[in-house]
């Protein structure tokens, strides 16, 4: 039976070209399944390093780049390119099977031993002495991770971690990401752990040349190589996959998403965390279809849920993609938390409670405080009861006076907590009365009304963007769940946490000792998007949702791109033809105007951008508005969360706006909040940053945002 396998970056690459190409792409491998070598018309490539590399006609202009064998039936392909880029890139191109994983590896020969002869002769300059990247490294430690001799020959001249950089797109994917994670500062035992647990060992032993043998070991050997390559076997598959490549692409598993997305049973809770772009939403939609696949299931047995309607409907779009069996897709609900809260409320009266907002939360506390003739601000009050009582269900003065407050700052004397107590009491009465609610309050009864049936809604819930929950949802969706095996699974990044929302998990009876797991490879954002981006965090720790911190050491990307633009403009008017303009070059580019993310703090500055790119021509679509329609995408701040383009331009980040002044609570009043609620505005530009793959832009008017100095001054 004939296999075809489609390199991972591939997909991007086909999604790129001219409909005209795709279509004889489409056509000339389209039958692959019933085609014999011949029948594909496989060309050598006179002078090849490897004589498996074969183009392959697509038309009188474009050629595929594939590797076949003569007597075989699988086929794998590798790059569509101009006819003359196409037969150099191949010539120069071999394939052979890493070390470690047994997975296919494509190296560009002539490139590595150019490389390696010019950090030779650097190498033996005249100049004093210095210490090499990896003196640290035994040969033995590299060859276990799976470093062969041709790397480790050229790694062993290298100074620095950017000289390792500029050598990303040469040295094979997983050899690199062992030598990276070195080079991070992880010691041989944790890349070791890191890797070994990503990839399965090779099936058959290597070849004494490490090359990839007959065309049965060419199919076992894509199979190994999960992450990379992309294997199909007949028509109907392959027509699935060309049908959205880009976004197949962004939802396609690397090694190390795999080892947890299909871990074995996990026997209670299981987190995974990691930086921005490591791949947690990918991993949290495959691990939902990896549940699914449970044929004892019914029908919407698995949530999966997150903070926002926005996130949810992306998640849901792109579960469609990952999964083309209707009845495995058909017990999986896709809806955000607060959906599902309103859902399992008691419906005593039959209304659907009404939900204050925070802004009218504060009116009523400035009454409160007048009348009670207290001196605080409201932003106090609001965020007092918020994070302590209804983080704790508190429900007495007494219960509040033992309260633990620890993150909150301020100090309170027992006779202000009373006082304080009154008013609280007072505002629910208030809320009751008029039929208000929050959506914590809502939360938790319906964490009471689940927890008193024994028949739970849900067999799995699976949690994406789990840092910005609330303790009152975190009660809810434990209650959704019987304790046990594969309960909740859980994803998140506390360096993104854009809400004040703090909870701790093992608090709230969800333990995840043993079953937690860290990504560092950021398969997403470009390393010089990555760095730019991280630099606005200030190097600034966060908890981890479970007692402890987090930090991002050994967070690295796993590729170049542009270096990120930024743009000062005197006035708004002037910023937004600027902004139309940087658009209107990407769009000649080719790049699709839904690839294209604009991001603003304040939403009015997002419509003014829109009817800007309007009067230009250039259609546009709101986030969460618009999802259907065609148009460049654009939102707040709050919505870019979760999503990713290959074009982000973040406008608006000026010292008027970024911070938002009024979502900063004054250093006078409370000191410790006033530095959480910084960390939060700063999270939020970093958030906005990381949805970019390929191309970033900053701009402003006036007076740049001071969380943008630590990048301005690195030029």
């Amino acid at each position: 039976m004939a296999t075809l396998g489609l390199h991972r970056d591939f997909l991007p690459q086909y999604a790129k070209l001219d409909k005209s190409v795709r279509d004889r792409v489409d056509k000339v491998f389209g039958k692959f399944d019933a085609h014999t070598h011949a029948g594909l018309h496989l060309e050598k490539i006179t002078g090849a390093k490897d004589s498996k590399i074969r183009t392959i006609r697509i038309t009188d202009f474009w050629r595929g780049v594939v590797v076949a064998h003569d007597s075989g039936s699988s086929y794998l392909l590798l790059n569509v390119l101009p006819h003359d880029k196409a037969i150099e890139w191949a010539r120069n191109r071999r394939v052979t099977e890493n070390k470690l994983s047994g997975g296919i590896e494509v190296r560009n020969d002539v490139a590595l031993a150019t490389a390696t002869q010019n950090f030779r002769r650097l190498d033996s300059a005249p100049a004093e002495a210095s210490a090499k990247l990896f003196d640290h490294v035994s040969d033995a430690d590299l060859s276990r991770l799976g470093i062969d001799d041709d790397i480790r020959t050229m790694c062993r001249l290298l100074r620095s971690a950017d000289e390792l950089d500029a050598l990303g797109n040469l040295i094979p994917e997983t050899q690199y990401d062992a030598l990276a994670g070195l080079a991070a500062g992880l010691t041989p035992e944790a890349v070791w752990q890191e890797l070994a647990q990503h990839h399965l060992p090779a099936e058959e032993p290597e070849s004494s040349t490490g090359e990839t043998g007959d065309t049965d070991e060419l199919a076992a050997a894509m199979k190994r190589s999960q992450g990379y390559i992309a294997v199909v076997n007949d028509s109907e598959e392959l027509a699935d996959i060309l049908e959205w490549p880009f976004d197949l692409w962004r939802v396609f598993l690397h090694p190390a998403q795999r080892r947890i997305a299909e871990h074995a049973p996990y026997s209670g809770p299981a987190r995974i965390t990691g930086g921005a772009g490591t791949g947690k939403t990918v991993v949290a939609l495959h691990r939902a279809h990896h549940l699914a696949r449970n044929p004892d299931l019914p029908e919407n047995a698995i949530l999966l849920t997150t903070f926002t309607k926005n996130l949810a409907e992306e998640l849901a779009r792109n579960l469609d993609v990952l999964i083309a069996d209707p009845v495995v897709r058909s017990r999986i609900e896709v809806v955000n938390v607060d959906v599902i809260a309103r859902r399992h409320i008691p419906q005593g009266s039959g209304k659907i409670p009404a939900i204050i907002d925070r802004t009218d939360r504060l009116v009523r506390w400035r009454r409160l405080l007048r009348k009670h003739e207290l001196d605080l601000p409201e932003s106090f009050l609001d965020q007092e009861w918020r994070q302590v009582v209804l983080a704790q269900e508190i429900t007495t003065a007494e219960q509040y006076r033992a309260a633990d407050r620890r993150g909150r700052g301020k100090a309170l004397p027992p006779t202000l907590k009373d006082a304080l107590w009154e008013v609280f009491a007072e505002f629910t009465a208030q809320l009751r009365e008029e039929g208000y609610w929050t959506f914590e309050e809502v939360a938790d009864t319906a964490a009471h009304a689940l927890r008193e049936h024994t028949d739970k809604p849900y067999r799995h819930v699976v949690v994406d963007e789990a840092q910005d929950l609330h303790p009152s949802r975190w009660r809810m969706l434990r209650a959704l769940v019987e304790h046990g095996t594969d309960d909740l699974f859980i994803a998140g990044d506390t360096h993104q946490r854009i809400y004040d929302n703090r909870a701790s998990l093992r608090s709230l009876g969800i333990h995840v000792a043993g079953r937690s797991s860290k990504l560092r490879i950021n398969y997403r954002t470009s390393r010089e998007i990555l760095v730019w981006s991280t630099a606005l965090l200030l190097g600034e720790r966060a908890d981890d949702m479970d007692g402890g911190e987090e930090d991002l050491a050994g967070y690295r990307s796993s590729f170049r791109g542009e270096i990120p633009a930024t743009a000062a403009f005197d006035d708004k008017t002037a910023e937004i033809a600027g902004i139309v303009d940087r658009v209107r070059g990407w769009l000649a580019t080719g790049i699709p105007a839904e690839t294209i993310g604009i991001a603003a703090r304040t939403s009015q500055f997002g419509k003014d951008v829109a009817a800007g790119l309007e009067a230009a021509g250039i259609g546009t679509a709101q986030l969460g508005g618009d999802a259907g329609q065609d148009g460049v995408r654009i939102g707040t701040m709050h919505k870019m969360k979760g999503l990713e383009f290959r074009c982000v331009l973040v406008a608006d980040v000026g010292e008027r706006t970024v911070p938002m002044p009024s979502a900063v609570t004054d250093e006078a009043v409370d000191a410790q909040q006033h530095q959480q609620d910084l960390q939060a505005e700063r999270n939020l530009l970093f958030v906005a940053c990381t949805r970019a793959r390929d191309s970033l832009c900053v701009t402003w008017h006036g007076r740049p945002s001071e969380f943008l100095q630590p990048v301005l001054d690195a030029g």
